[in-house]
């Protein structure tokens, strides 16, 4: 690898024989609450060799022997390494064309990610940063599995910025094997993956890692995590953990520093942004409108447009805040305070209508979010730091990312 580079191409392991309608499933932390969802998925997959036997769906978390479960993963990852389930497409970068189920045709690049490079630390100024808080309790179930792991396979998505798309234009014309091309199961689409390798392949990531968006500051930021932080946390978490135990030189080859991830141009039209709503529950919903409003109004008129929701009355007001984060941030401080004073509970609601309806229920209010424009994704987080958690949804749950390629720690 390239050590000059925080995005490199890499050795990526995939099937050599298996029924990749089978291999393929889609990441651990989605359908958490769907028992129907998994065990369809557990009966696709039968004993075919899997990436469902590679991982633990947080779905099955608090549900089973979580240390046996994870015993029985780093198992069978030494089997499928030692028992010729792969096979190694060297010093490569895989193109991902994603058909998803609406249509839409989503591009990544599949790579190797320098977790030096990257830090979800609320004040960090690495290229590669967090959009969205990272919560400390979900970490520990992905490090112990990580840790002793002997591959590691991506969920984590990273958004680069590219406005006219001509960085995976270009990289198609390089493009020189179809490594895989298949209809996903449980109704995630299609997918399509081709390689870029040698030369072609460090070019590639060498024009990805150009500084990006913020170069006019001390600490310009090349690429924000879109989904899977809380996996590229756990693995910068192992990585540093190892790092102590080595030299500089061999902490430099170590493959435990890189992170397979796939980046995705934020500026694809396949790639859609959802606020997620807060609705309060049993709480005095009486006294929601004006104390909402007097705590959350901007004083200038300038901020983000929410709406107030209590019963059958709307108020749609300006928030305060300088980036769309501060703002988010605000609310939900503001809507810890009201809980403790009155009492109930606050979920977040994906949907307008079905936000409206349950705000408007007795002993409930609400606050329609926001919907995020894309170009402040980057310049947001360069003036905040990430997000509150539940800030943002990218795309609904089939859209996700299937676990496919591997990668040898």
């Amino acid at each position: 690898m390239n050590r000059n580079l925080f995005f490199t191409p890499t050795d990526i392991l995939l099937p050599a024989h298996a029924d990749m309608r089978r291999w393929s499933v889609i990441a651990c932390d989605q359908f958490t609450a769907d028992a129907g969802y998994w065990q369809t998925v557990q009966d696709t997959v039968g004993d075919a060799p899997s990436t469902l036997r590679l991982m633990l769906p947080e779905f099955y978390l608090g549900k089973c022997d979580e240390a046996a479960a994870t015993r029985e993963i780093q198992q069978t990852m030494h089997r499928y390494l030692d028992s010729g389930v792969f096979r190694t497409v060297p010093h490569s970068l895989v193109l991902v064309q994603r058909t998803l189920p609406g249509g839409a045709v989503r591009c990544g690049i599949v790579g190797a990610l320098d977790l030096e490079a990257y830090d979800y630390a609320p004040d960090s100024v690495t290229p590669i940063r967090a959009t969205e808080g990272t919560v400390a309790s979900r970490l520990p179930a992905r490090v112990r599995i990580r840790a002793a792991a002997a591959l590691e396979m991506p969920h984590i998505m990273v958004f680069y910025s590219d406005p006219d798309d001509a960085i995976f234009r270009d990289a198609l014309a390089a493009a020189n094997e179809t490594l895989y091309d298949f209809d996903l199961m449980s109704g995630g689409g299609h997918v399509r993956g081709l390689r870029v390798s040698g030369m072609d392949a460090d070019a590639l990531a060498a024009r990805l890692c150009v500084p990006g968006v913020g170069t006019d500051s001390a600490h310009p930021m090349r690429f924000a995590i879109a989904d899977g932080n809380h996996s590229l946390a756990a693995a910068r978490l192992c990585w540093l953990e190892k790092k102590q135990s080595l030299t500089p030189e061999q902490a430099a080859v170590d493959p435990a520093r890189y992170a397979l991830v796939e980046l995705v141009n934020l500026h694809s039209p396949a790639v859609t942004f959802e606020p997620i709503h807060r609705v309060l529950f049993g709480t005095d919903a009486s006294k929601w409108m004006q104390t909402a409003e007097a705590a959350l109004a901007s004083a200038d008129g300038r901020g983000y447009a929410i709406s107030l929701i209590a019963g059958s009355e709307r108020r749609d007001i300006l928030a305060k805040g300088s980036s769309l984060g501060e703002a988010i941030a605000a609310t939900d401080t503001f809507c810890a305070a009201y809980l403790a004073e009155s009492g109930g509970t606050v979920d977040y609601i994906h949907g307008d209508d079905e936000a409206l309806e349950l705000a408007a229920g007795d002993g409930c209010c609400g606050i329609l979010m926001p919907r995020m424009d894309k170009a402040e994704l980057f310049t947001s987080v360069l003036r905040s730091g990430p997000f509150p958690k539940k800030s943002f949804s990218i795309g609904l749950g089939a859209d996700k990312r299937y676990y496919l390629e591997c990668r040898k720690l």
